[in-house]
C-alpha cells in the first residue's frame, strides 16, 4: 500500500489529524483588504510592507518558508540575517499596483521543490543574497519604467552576481501527527566564507488584542540543556507545544505586538514589541528583547560562519508538549525524513507510474507542489470588520454574512493571498487527483451559507465580494465528481446533490441580475480583465449595455454542467428527471440567443467572419459588433457537453420528453447544433455551434497567424497586431491590439493582461470541449491542423497538439533552455536554477516565458492535468502531430 495513500484514508475516515499542520501561512498579509482600515479604501498604502515587521496583524500572519496549525494560532517560519540588510529578512518583499510598472510583482526567488497532500512531507527553497537587499533601487528603478518596458527584476539588480547568494532548503516531515521535524539546510553558493544569523521563529497570531478578556498564550523557555534548547508554548485552546532546538542557540523573545512608538509615536502596550528582535539582532538594542525568556514571538538564534560551498545543517522539533521521551528528540532524525522523502516518492510514482519521463515528472510533482504549498489560512468576518472600520467602509458592505475561518487553495500567498472564486474551480482539477476530500471540500466551501450570498452570488475575490467571475463552479463540481469515480472509485451522491442545490440558486441569481435581455448575459469583465476596447465593469463611454459573448457562452455551459448533474442524480434518484429538462430548455434557449433569431437580431455571430463578438447596445436600440478578435469569440466553443446513450437509456421517460422537447422547439435548435442527433456510440451533443459554425472557428484558432501560438492558444488573435480595432466616440478612439506579452493598458489594473498571451485555465476549457467533441465525432471530422499546413487531424490530435505546446513551455530543449525562463540566464543555464519550475499566471504568446505573478501556481497548475491525461509521446506520434520541433526529452515510454 501506498503509505501516503493510507494517511489520506486515515484522515477521511478515521479523522487523524495529519492535516493539521501545514503550510498555511500567507507569503503577504500586509497590503491586504482585511488588514486596510483606512478611510479611503488604499489597502497598499495604508499598511505597506516597511510597517510589517513592526506592526501586529489583524486577521492572519505571514512568513518565509512557514507553517501553521489549521486555525493559525501558532506559527512557524523563517527569519534570515546576512548582517548587511537594513531589516530582519522575516517575509517576502514585493512591489505594489502602483510601485510597479505592470502592477505588483513580487521581488524574490523561492520555490515550491515537493510536498505530500498529508503534509507528512514538504519542501522549500529560498535563495537569499549575501549583500544587502535592494529595496530602494527596486522600488524607484520600477518606478521610473514604462509600461513598454520589462519589469525590473531582482536578478537585473546584480545582487546574484558571483553566485553570492546561499541555497536555504526547509523540509517538513510528520513523524506523526502533531509531531513535525524540521530540517534547514543552507548552502553557502559563494565564493568565499560568508556569515548568516539563521532564527527559526515560533510565534502566537495576536488574537488577544481583539477580543477583550480573552487569555493571552506565552512562549517561554524551558531549562537549560547542555545540547538542545526548548521553548515551551501554551495555548488555551490549542495546548501546549515545544520546540526543540538542536546545537544549543541563542534564545530571544519579544511579544507580538505593534511598535505603535515607531509607527505612530503613541504609546506600546509594553516594553517589547514585534520588531524586538529586528532591533536586537540588527541594531544590536540589547533592551528589546526580554530578559525573563518569555513573550508571544521567539526565535533560535544560529549565528553561523560558512566556507565556499559548504552545507550547514540546523535541527528543530516541533510536537506536541511531552509527546517524546526525554533525550530522544533529536533520534533518528534525519532517517526519518529521509523515509518520509521516499514515501513521497512512492505517492508520486503511483500518479504517473511508468508513463511520464523524468522531465515530464518533475512538471507534474512540482505543479502538485506548489498547488499544496499554496493552500493558506484564511480569516475574515465581514460585519465585523465593517463595524471595527473607523468610517464604516461601504466596501463589501452587503456581504456581511460572511466569516471566513477557513484553509483555502489560493492563486498565490503573496500577489493573490486572497481566494478567488473561478480560479478556485481549476485549483480542484489536479487536487482532485491527489486529494479529492479536499477538493470537493473547496467547491462546497463557496456554496455554504458563510459564502454564498442569500440572493445566490458566490463572491468573487475581497477587493469587491460583488464583482462577477465566470460561473465555472458548475462545471468544476461535475469535473471532481468524474474525477472521483475514475480515479478513486468514488460515487460521492451526497457531495453532488448538495452542490447541486446550490448551483440552482446562483443560477438563479444569474437570471435575475445578469440577463439585460432575454436569454443574452454581461457580467462586467469577467475575469478577461483587458480583452476588449471598455471597462467592462464600468459604465459604458456610449451609454447602453454590451451584450457578451462570453458571458452568453459562460452561461451555456452553466445550463449543460447543471443538465450532466442533474442527469448523474436522475440515475438515483427520478426527483431529478424534471431539472434535467428545465435545464436542457435554457441551454437551447441560450445557445440560441448569440444567434439571429427572427426578429430580434442577436447578432453576436457574424457569418462573414466566422466569429462570435461582443454586440454594444446602444440606449436607441440599435447596435455594432465590437469586432475584437479574442477569447470572447472562442468560448462559445467551450460550451460543449456529450449526452451518453447508455444515461439516455437508463431514463426512458427521460430520453422521451428530451426528444419532445427539443422538436417542439425546433425553431431554437435550426441555429444551434441539434441535442438529438446521434453521434459516435449513439452518444448525443449540446453545443451552441453547428459543424460548419465548429469549422469556421477552428479554423482561426488553429491558425499560427491567428490564436495558434507556439505555446498554446493565445488570448487575443495575432492578426490583431498589424490590424488593431479601434472604436470611436464623442472624438475618442478606443483600441485594442495584439500584445503577446506585458500589456501596455491598465484598464483593469497593473498587472492584468489578456491580449495576446497564452493563459492556461482557458486552454484547458478548450482542450476539455475538443475531447467532447472527439466522443461525438470521433474519426470523421477532420480539420486541417494547424491552419494552412496541409495536415489533416482529428480533435483528439488537435487537443493533443494544444497539450503538447502547453507542456512544452516548461520542457527543456535540446539546447536545456525552457521556454518559461525567456531570456534569464540564471534559470536557464544555472544547475541550480535551471530545474525549479515557477508555474507563473500567464505566458508570452511568442516565446512562452512566464509573465504576471510568478507564483500562481493555482490555475497553471492543471498543468499535472495535462500530463495525467495525455501521458508521454512517443517521437512518431509527435510528427503526426506537426510538432517535430518539439524537443525529444517528451518522448516517454508508453503510449496513452
Amino acid at each position: 500500500m501506498i503509505e501516503e495513500s493510507g494517511r489520506l484514508k486515515l484522515c477521511d475516515e478515521e479523522q487523524i489529524p495529519w492535516k493539521k499542520w501545514g503550510p498555511y501561512l500567507s507569503e503577504r498579509q500586509w497590503g491586504t483588504v482585511r488588514e486596510d482600515y483606512s478611510d479611503n479604501g488604499d489597502a497598499w498604502n495604508y499598511f505597506p510592507h516597511y510597517q510589517s515587521g513592526a506592526r501586529a496583524y489583524r486577521w492572519g500572519e505571514d512568513g518565509l518558508a512557514g507553517i501553521s496549525d489549521d486555525r493559525q494560532l501558532l506559527c512557524f517560519a523563517l527569519a534570515l540575517w546576512n548582517g548587511r540588510d537594513p531589516v530582519l529578512k522575516e517575509r517576502l518583499f514585493g512591489l505594489t499596483n502602483p510601485q510597479g510598472n505592470h502592477g505588483e510583482d513580487v521581488k524574490e526567488y523561492y520555490f515550491y521543490l515537493d510536498a505530500t497532500p498529508t503534509h507528512s512531507y514538504l519542501k522549500y527553497l529560498y535563495k537569499y543574497p549575501q549583500t544587502a537587499y535592494p529595496y530602494e533601487d527596486l522600488v524607484t528603478t520600477s518606478g521610473r519604467r514604462s509600461r513598454q518596458e520589462s519589469e525590473y527584476e531582482l536578478l537585473d539588480t546584480g545582487i546574484f552576481d558571483e553566485n553570492r547568494y546561499f541555497d536555504i532548503f526547509v523540509e517538513y516531515a510528520q513523524a506523526v501527527p502533531e509531531d513535525i521535524l524540521i530540517r534547514i539546510s543552507v548552502i553557502n553558493r559563494g565564493p568565499e566564507t560568508a556569515d548568516l544569523r539563521l532564527l527559526p521563529t515560533l510565534w502566537f497570531r495576536n488574537t488577544w488584542s481583539w477580543e477583550p478578556g480573552s487569555a493571552k498564550p506565552q512562549l517561554s523557555q524551558e531549562g537549560n540543556q547542555n545540547d538542545y534548547r526548548i521553548i515551551r508554548a501554551r495555548h488555551n485552546e490549542l495546548g501546549d507545544y515545544q520546540l526543540y532546538c538542536a546545537d544549543t542557540p541563542t534564545l530571544l523573545f519579544c511579544e507580538n505586538e505593534t511598535n505603535a512608538w515607531r509607527l505612530f509615536r503613541s504609546n506600546n502596550k509594553g516594553p517589547y514589541t514585534k520588531d524586538g528582535i529586528d532591533d536586537y539582532v540588527v541594531h544590536g538594542k540589547t533592551d528589546a528583547i526580554n530578559p525573563a525568556n518569555n513573550g508571544t514571538k521567539a526565535v533560535a538564534d544560529y549565528a553561523l560562519s560558512i566556507l565556499s560551498g559548504e552545507t550547514r545543517i540546523i535541527r528543530l522539533r516541533l510536537c506536541k508538549a511531552d509527546s517524546v521521551k526525554a533525550d530522544t528528540f533529536f533520534t533518528g532524525f534525519d532517517e526519518r525524513i529521509d523515509q518520509r522523502k521516499k514515501e513521497a516518492d512512492h505517492f508520486y510514482e503511483s500518479l504517473s507510474g511508468d508513463r511520464l519521463n523524468k522531465e515530464q515528472q518533475r512538471i507534474l510533482r512540482q505543479a502538485l507542489a506548489g498547488m499544496i504549498w499554496t493552500k493558506q489560512y484564511y480569516e475574515f468576518d465581514v460585519a465585523r470588520w465593517l463595524n471595527e472600520h473607523p468610517r464604516h467602509s461601504t466596501r463589501n458592505a452587503d456581504w456581511q454574512h460572511m466569516q471566513c475561518r477557513d484553509i483555502i487553495s489560493m492563486p498565490d500567498k503573496w500577489e493573490y493571498p486572497w481566494f478567488a472564486a473561478w480560479d478556485s474551480a481549476f485549483h480542484v482539477l489536479p487536487l482532485a487527483m491527489i486529494d479529492p476530500t479536499f477538493a470537493k471540500q473547496q467547491l462546497n466551501l463557496f456554496l455554504e451559507n458563510r459564502y454564498q450570498h442569500p440572493n445566490g452570488q458566490i463572491p468573487a475575490y475581497e477587493w469587491n465580494f460583488n464583482d462577477v467571475n465566470p460561473p465555472v463552479h458548475a462545471w468544476a463540481v461535475y469535473v471532481v465528481y468524474q474525477i472521483c469515480q475514475d480515479y478513486h472509485s468514488q460515487n460521492d451522491l451526497t457531495f453532488l446533490k448538495s452542490a447541486f442545490a446550490s448551483l440552482e440558486h446562483n443560477f438563479s441569481w444569474w437570471e435575475s441580475h445578469r440577463e439585460p435581455d432575454k436569454n443574452v448575459y454581461e457580467g462586467g469583465f469577467l475575469g478577461l480583465d483587458n480583452i476588449g476596447v471598455f471597462d467592462r465593469s464600468a459604465a459604458l463611454p456610449t451609454g447602453g449595455h454590451l451584450e457578451q459573448s462570453d458571458a452568453t457562452a459562460w452561461m451555456t455551459l452553466f445550463s449543460q454542467s447543471m443538465l450532466q448533474i442533474a442527469l448523474e442524480l436522475s440515475l438515483h434518484d427520478p426527483d431529478y428527471e424534471q431539472r434535467v429538462l428545465s435545464y436542457l430548455n435554457k441551454f437551447m434557449a441560450t445557445a440560441a440567443a448569440m444567434q439571429d433569431i427572427s426578429d430580434e437580431h442577436r447578432d453576436m455571430w457574424d457569418e462573414e467572419d466566422g466569429f462570435f463578438y461582443n454586440v454594444l447596445r446602444f440606449p436607441d436600440g440599435h447596435s455594432t459588433r465590437i469586432k475584437v478578435r479574442s477569447l470572447v469569440g472562442l468560448l462559445p466553443l467551450c460550451a460543449v457537453t456529450v449526452v451518453e446513450e447508455s444515461t439516455l437509456n437508463k431514463l426512458p421517460q427521460v430520453a422521451k420528453y428530451f426528444e419532445n422537447l427539443v422538436k417542439r422547439r425546433n425553431h431554437l435548435t435550426a441555429h444551434i447544433f441539434c441535442p438529438i442527433k446521434p453521434g459516435v456510440e449513439n452518444r448525443r451533443l449540446l453545443a451552441i455551434m453547428d459543424e460548419k459554425k465548429l469549422r469556421q472557428i477552428l479554423t482561426k484558432m488553429l491558425d499560427e497567424q491567428e490564436f495558434l501560438s507556439p505555446h498554446g492558444i493565445r488570448s487575443l488573435s495575432k492578426y490583431h497586431q498589424e490590424h488593431p480595432y479601434e472604436f470611436h466616440w464623442n472624438g475618442q478612439t478606443f483600441s485594442a491590439n495584439y500584445q503577446p506579452g506585458e500589456s501596455d493598458s491598465a484598464m483593469f489594473g497593473g498587472n492584468s493582461n489578456w491580449r495576446g498571451p497564452v493563459w492556461v485555465p482557458v486552454n484547458i476549457l478548450i482542450i476539455r470541449a475538443l475531447l467532447a467533441l472527439y466522443a461525438y465525432y470521433g474519426e470523421n471530422f477532420q480539420i486541417e491542423c494547424p491552419t494552412g499546413s496541409g495536415r489533416q487531424c482529428n480533435l483528439f490530435q488537435v487537443a493533443r497538439m494544444i497539450a503538447v505546446r502547453l507542456l512544452h513551455i516548461f520542457l527543456p530543449d535540446e539546447y536545456g533552455r525552457r521556454p518559461v525562463f525567456g531570456g534569464t540566464e540564471k534559470f536557464q543555464t544555472d544547475p541550480h536554477w535551471r530545474d525549479c519550475l515557477l508555474f507563473y499566471e500567464y505566458f508570452h504568446g511568442e516565446d512562452g516565458s512566464g509573465l504576471g505573478a510568478s507564483h500562481q501556481t493555482g490555475w497553471t497548475g492543471v498543468m499535472a492535468a495535462l500530463l495525467s491525461i495525455f501521458g508521454s509521446l512517443e517521437e512518431e506520434e509527435l510528427a503526426e502531430l506537426g510538432m517535430q520541433e518539439i524537443p525529444a526529452i517528451l518522448a516517454g515510454n508508453n503510449n496513452v
